[in-house]
């Protein structure tokens, strides 16, 4: 007696199955770039308004005052809970540079509440979006075409990625980290200071945008 002949099951998937597998991994990939590019964008606003904001209490203090935050030769007796006089001297020193915060948090100009001291720490100095420490002060820690001079300026701090801070230029300045009022800078802040030729074309002034370089930093010329 014959044998009833069923048809073979084929194994493996369907056109049909590996395309809805391909469209579902396209969504996922779509969506994790979507949400890089998001985050990317929100990091690059909180720095540019951290920059604006810092200036804006910088120019109010300076209005209200008639001198500089941190040299400031009468904060203690004018700012109540204003722990540190700066010289008066007109230029922000490096020790003046941490009663910068003293002075404007006191005074009402930033939000939070820090107090001088000699060692800057988070309790004496705010910090950027990547957790390093912001700096206002008269230095020349920054780059340029030929020599840098001292300049009042406000830095960054480290630990920024360079596509974070070529953006940030772009929107701000001229994208050149040796020119204009937005250049690249070694500061430190107490961590690892920042390889320039890590973070942007030392000769062409080109911020490194694409290197996955995640330690950079800036300064803004006031």
């Amino acid at each position: 007696m014959p044998q009833p002949h069923f048809p073979q099951r084929q194994s493996g998937f369907t056109l049909i199955e590996i395309a809805i597998v391909l469209v579902i991994i396209g969504l996922l990939l779509g969506g994790i770039l979507k949400g890089q590019e998001l985050i990317t964008s929100a990091r690059v606003k909180n720095i540019i308004a951290q920059i604006d904001g810092t200036k804006a209490a910088f120019f109010g203090f300076q209005d209200r005052y008639r001198a500089l935050p941190g040299d400031f030769s009468a904060a203690a007796t004018q700012i109540a809970g204003a722990a540190q006089n700066g010289n008066g001297d007109g230029v922000i020193s490096t020790s003046e540079s941490i009663a910068v915060w003293d002075h404007l948090s006191h005074a009402g100009f930033i939000n939070g509440t820090y107090v001088y001291n000699a060692t800057e720490s988070a309790a004496t100095t705010p910090n950027n979006p990547y957790g390093a420490r912001i700096q206002l002060i008269n230095d020349d820690t920054y780059a340029d075409t030929g020599t840098a001079t001292s300049r009042l300026n406000l830095k960054t701090g480290p630990q920024i990625p360079a596509a974070i801070l070529a953006e940030i230029d772009r929107k701000i300045d001229d994208g050149n980290a040796l020119r204009g009022s937005m250049r690249f800078s070694v500061y430190a802040a107490g961590g690892t200071a920042p390889t320039a030729a890590n973070c942007y074309n030392t000769t062409t002034g080109e911020w490194s945008g694409g290197s996955g370089e995640t330690n950079c930093g800036a300064a803004i010329l006031f």
